[in-house]
């Protein structure tokens, strides 16, 4: 992949090494980190160091959106099958953010009446998850730092530079280490759909400024491949493959074959729904012409409100839920 080559390219200056799936690691003493992070106190950190590596990309490379545009539904003219990140909030109109500009960007930090917001997406795990930007009262900003840990993206907040695990949602290096952001329920969409469910909806505006072709996936093949990128733990158990997508909630796992095949699901207190229509932002070069992964939808069972999910690929949630537990049916 073209961007693979680029960002391996990149981190020539870093110390190699060999993951079990055969992926090349860049490793990176914490030392040559200080130059580059002098307001980062590396002193205080809640995961190893060296599990964290170089993405081959420097800080703010991938940049950060700061305050979309937001455009009426009505505005926007994008392929129906194309994902969007819909986020949903009561007493708002619900907002859509399109990624063929995530993709690129990774980071969204938006305002939702007098609420900070931070979309995000990481395309190696396939992670999608919006977060209140506030921590104990206190505002925070995202931007994209080029590192990754467990091949997922690691953020860091401008007001401290501590470092931040996207796939949690934690703060794993810096002075913020421990906290942790609220995740917002949202989920990956087929455009269509969302426009039909909320004509009244907003929806991100393209991105001015930057040299990007919005609409390609400049990781093209990657969810067909056996080997995550710069990813050196172990495979998901029970046979499933690594970048095989799963409905994570929680701590708990569900195969998207699976719910594929049944349609809906009822189970440890969750309803979930899969429907057509949505393409793989991760499979062709142009994400409208991606196959067909549907959209899953999350429910807690008894009180019939959206759960926090998403759907990711398998190694990550094993990465990060280690002890989670696997939804594979009879």
């Amino acid at each position: 992949m073209a961007r693979t080559a680029c960002r391996l390219a990149a981190a020539v200056a870093a110390t190699l090494a060999f993951g079990p799936f055969g992926a090349v690691m860049a490793l990176e003493p914490p030392a040559t980190w200080i130059p580059f992070w002098p307001n980062t106190d590396f002193s205080v950190h809640g995961v190893p160091l060296d599990e964290i590596l170089n993405g081959g990309v420097p800080k703010d490379a991938v940049p950060a959106i700061d305050g979309p545009e937001m455009i009426s539904v009505a505005e926007k003219a994008l392929p129906g099958r194309e994902p969007v990140l819909v986020l949903e909030l009561e007493g708002e109109a619900a907002r859509a953010y399109p990624l063929r500009y995530l993709t690129w960007h990774e980071i969204v930090n938006d305002r939702v009446g007098d609420r900070p917001v931070v979309a995000t997406f990481c395309p190696l795990c396939n992670s999608a998850l919006v977060f209140d930007g506030r921590w104990q009262g206190r505002e925070l900003s995202f931007g994209v730092s080029g590192k990754l840990r467990h091949s997922d993206m690691v953020m860091y907040d401008r007001q401290t530079e501590s470092w931040w695990q996207q796939f949690t949602g934690e703060a794993i290096v810096g002075e913020m280490t421990g906290a942790t952001l609220t995740v917002l329920p949202s989920w990956l969409e087929d455009w269509a759909g969302f426009a039909a469910r909320h004509p009244e909806g907003r929806v991100m505006a393209e991105p001015t400024g930057w040299s990007r072709d919005y609409g390609k996936n400049p990781y093209a093949g990657y969810d067909s491949t056996y080997v995550p990128f710069l990813y050196r733990g172990e495979g998901p158990p029970h046979g499933i493959a690594p970048l095989a997508r799963v409905v994570r909630v929680g701590d708990k796992a569900w195969p998207l074959e699976r719910l594929r095949e049944a349609g809906e699901l009822r189970e440890a207190g969750i309803r979930l729904v899969w429907s057509a229509g949505q393409a793989s932002a991760l499979d062709t070069r142009r994400i409208a012409d991606g196959r067909d992964v549907g959209t899953v939808r999350a429910f807690e069972l008894e009180s019939g409100e959206p759960a926090v999910s998403e759907v990711v690929f398998a190694f990550a949630f094993h990465a990060f839920e280690p002890n989670g537990t696997w939804m594979l049916g009879d």
